[in-house]
């Protein structure tokens, strides 16, 4: 039976959002506190147990949040897991059901004004649900009445490119080679996915590079390296488990230098709480330096690093000439380098910089492992590329302890594209597809994300399929994505619970409820279960503890089948029904078809799975244009910001991820019961005429299309950060960002680099402003109706 409960927990006045100092440390026993009471609140005690105790175990699940390595076997904690690892669990095996009985008690309407938080919190879908053209309403529908229309919808279309498939990074190994093989089989290559908006710089600077767009180390590097240097990013929220590394790093020894706009907890202090140390004690200092960088600096701060080393001569002379090349170019570039520019890019000293520079000179074995905070902006892959010059300037690749490493945000990204999810597919994995099912797939490149907006915008395409993931949230210039969405005929959502996605339809809408990685998947041949790479390139197994969340449920591998069947039947006799009968026959063309998956079904069922080839790692090889390491020169681009404004960066607060809104706690940085904050240095609080705690409207004017976007009732946080940066929460901010702002040569959303405008809000009013939560797309700012959560009892 059905049951009322009370109104939702995000319902806040203005006077429930406090502001505290931050935290000088991360983890400890609160993490422990905050863990179990989410899981037990959503979970119940027993799923607790049957969930906790298998993630990240050799025979337990893979974690769905970030894609952060596990221990070799024989190394693993019992609670192998971190506090955010923990919300995911909690979040999906969740005992609150969406049923269709709650879809016919609220219109699409009356959901979309409310928080992305209070959706989520609605619970797992239990049934296939469709919006008809000219509904108001989702109801339910058949699956078999499902895959016909979505296979009616493909048929009807003029030309397969006006498809879109989008993908989120959750997605197992076995699912990504399914999707990309019916995509393909289908007739295009528009395969957006998630790793366009974040990690696309990377891919494309490590390739163009090194030959590969993938880390170069292990976690035992990380264990054994001298000097890990951490641009951009914040380990203590993003990706906890890596504090336990740095700790063990430190504890041989290690140096570690922080570069960022603000001084995270995490990198400052760790408390452990499998150590005493941890729970009664301080814990592990953690960064011996930090650089507290203006938002942008950072190209010029590791030109004004490798100028240092080159001016010292504290370089790796027989590795520079027996595996790279562009040395003297670089070398003549850094030497020319423009101090007084450095100094203003950075906001550091060239003292500050100075002793960077002597802590990497006296490194032999440096990682340097960077995030979001590098790839979001529009000088991006030139930045990442600075990286690499450092890394080869010093031998710093393919030796213990040493190496690079982009460390992924989201639970298997990297597997989804090693197993062919890319629109810009090389010739050799495609040549490999061809052999394997005997017809050719398409070679013109597809449209990435971005690009996918664009034509769902101009109406040049009339379908989207998204795997996982909340796309109109995810993306940039969130009202342009929301009516690109609009413009469509079909949307289709593969998700396990209710996002802002599947509220900004095309004239049909389709949710398809799928299993998760908590969750047993029993198909024709018995029990299944998946694979997934991690940021360090080990493909592991993952099987699910779980009863499914309702027995109307299939797994991702079943409905991607099951659509191809639909769309193109027994074209180029592609066995679909064989492959979700037994997830086996997929990796057996895993093996057959991916570079370095060969007997994949053998050394992917080992425990702790495989490692796979990384030339440059294994034999310091570089499968470049080349042959060889690429130093590549870039000019300094100094971000110019108009008096009045300020550059924001968006950012996650410690409880959510990605999109996923866990609750209304930053508790790291000091924020509680909120999101709507701009965190400010309280000399440009000064400067702008604003005061600590007021509200504000932040606007930005792209001067390519000339039109003002703006986000309203933010509330002003007196911060420690640079002068002339900000920050905010994504996907709040995320209006602000254009959509034709991205990086060079990745078309990455500059999320990082938002000139933006701050003025006091009007209203004055928080509630008024929408401080209960997120704005609903396309909604105004005013009072929202909150309907009551409706769960099945």
């Amino acid at each position: 039976m059905s049951a009322r409960h009370p109104r939702p927990a995000d319902d806040f006045s203005e006077a429930d959002l406090k502001v505290e100092s931050p935290k000088d440390h991360a983890a400890g026993p609160t993490a422990v506190a905050v863990s179990m009471k989410r899981s037990l609140e959503r979970m119940g005690p027993i799923n607790t147990a049957k969930t906790l105790l298998k993630l990240n175990q050799l025979e337990g699940f893979d974690c769905m949040s970030c894609a952060w390595p596990d221990p070799d076997p024989g190394h693993r904690h019992v609670a192998e897991f971190c506090e955010n690892g923990a919300k995911a669990v909690a979040e999906e095996a969740t005992t609150r059901r969406a049923t269709p009985e709650f879809f016919a008690q609220y219109s699409i309407a009356e959901l979309d004004r409310q928080s992305e938080y209070w959706l989520g919190q609605q619970g797992r879908i239990t049934h296939p649900m469709i919006k008809r053209p000219g509904a108001t309403h989702y109801e339910e529908v058949q699956w078999d009445e499902a895959f016909a229309l979505i296979g009616a919808e493909l048929k009807s279309l003029n030309t397969p490119d006006e498809a879109i498939f989008y993908t989120s990074g959750r997605a197992s190994n076995e699912v990504a080679f399914a999707y990309q093989l019916f995509v393909r089989a289908f007739g295009t290559n528009n395969l957006p996915d998630c790793s366009n908006m974040c990690h696309e710089s990377t891919s494309i600077a490590l390739q163009e590079s090194i030959g590969i767009g993938k880390a170069s180390v292990s976690i035992d590097d990380v264990h054994n390296a001298k000097l890990l240097v951490i641009a951009g990013q914040n380990p203590g929220t993003n990706h906890p488990r890596m504090l336990s590394a740095l700790e063990i790093a430190k504890q041989n020894g290690a140096k570690i230098i922080s570069i960022n706009p603000l001084r995270e907890a995490g990198l400052v202090r760790f408390k452990n709480p499998q150590n005493p140390s941890g729970v009664v004690g301080r814990g592990t200092e953690i960064s011996d330096l930090h650089l507290p960088i203006k938002i942008n600096g950072d190209l010029a701060l590791f030109q004004a690093i490798g100028a240092l080393l080159v001016q010292w001569d504290a370089l790796d002379h027989e590795f520079i000439a027996e595996h790279t090349t562009g040395f003297e170019q670089w070398r003549s570039h850094v030497e020319a380098l423009d101090w007084d520019a450095v100094v203003e890019t950075t906001g550091l000293s060239r003292a500050q910089i100075t002793e960077a520079a002597q802590l990497i000179r006296e490194s032999d074995a440096t990682i340097y492992c960077w995030a979001m905070g590098l790839t979001q902006h529009r000088n991006a892959v030139a930045t990442i590329k600075e990286v690499v010059n450092l890394a080869f300037a010093q031998g710093n690749i393919g030796k213990p302890g040493a190496g690079l490493f982009p460390v992924r945000g989201h639970s298997n990204v990297q597997g989804d594209r090693t197993m062919g999810i890319w629109e810009r597919p090389p010739a050799h994995f495609l040549d490999s597809l061809q052999k394997e099912f005997g017809f050719d797939p398409p070679r013109e490149n597809g449209l990435d994300t971005v690009d996918s907006i664009r034509a769902m915008r101009d109406g040049k395409a009339h379908f989207f399929l998204g795997l996982g993931g909340n796309f109109v949230q995810a993306v940039s210039d969130t009202d342009v994505a929301a009516q690109a969405l609009r413009n469509t005929r079909m949307t289709v959502h593969i998700s396990t619970k209710i996002n802002r996605s599947h509220l900004v339809t095309g004239d049909t809408a389709l949710i398809l409820p799928t299993k998760g990685r908590t969750e047993k998947d029993i198909q024709a041949s018995g029990p299944q279960w998946i694979s997934v790479e991690d940021s360090t390139c080990s493909v592991h197994s993952s099987r699910g503890p779980l009863k499914p969340a309702s027995p109307y449920l299939k797994s991702e591998v079943e409905i991607i089948t099951r659509i191809a069947e639909a769309a193109i039947g027994d074209r180029y006799g592609l066995n679909w029904q064989g492959m979700r009968d037994d997830y086996s026959v997929i990796r057996t063309h895993i093996s057959k078809v991916v570079p370095g998956c060969a007997a994949y079904e053998v050394n992917v069922g080992r425990p702790g799975g495989f490692v796979l080839p990384h030339p440059p790692r294994d034999s310091r090889t570089f499968p470049t244009k080349s042959g060889l390491g690429e130093f590549v020169a870039s000019p300094i681009e100094v971000l110019q910001v108009p008096e009045g404004h300020v550059v924001l960066q968006t950012l996650r607060s410690h409880d959510q991820f990605n999109t996923t809104i866990y609750g209304l706690s930053d508790r790291y940085r000091g924020i509680e019961g909120g999101r709507k904050v701009v965190f400010l240095h309280p000399d440009d609080i000064a400067a702008l005429g604003l005061t600590d705690g007021q509200f504000v409207d932040l606007h930005t004017r792209w001067v390519e299309d000339d039109i003002e976007r703006s986000v309203s009732g933010f509330r002003v946080v007196s911060y420690d950060t640079p002068r002339g940066s900000a920050a905010a929460y994504y996907p709040e901010t995320n209006p602000l960002i254009p959509l034709d702002s991205t990086a060079l040569e990745s078309n990455t959303p500059t999320s990082k680099s938002v000139i933006v405008s701050i003025v006091p809000t009007l209203t004055g009013n928080a509630k008024a402003a929408g401080q209960d939560g997120q704005d609903a797309v396309g909604s105004d700012n005013g009072h929202k109706a909150t309907p009551q959560p409706l769960h099945l009892s």
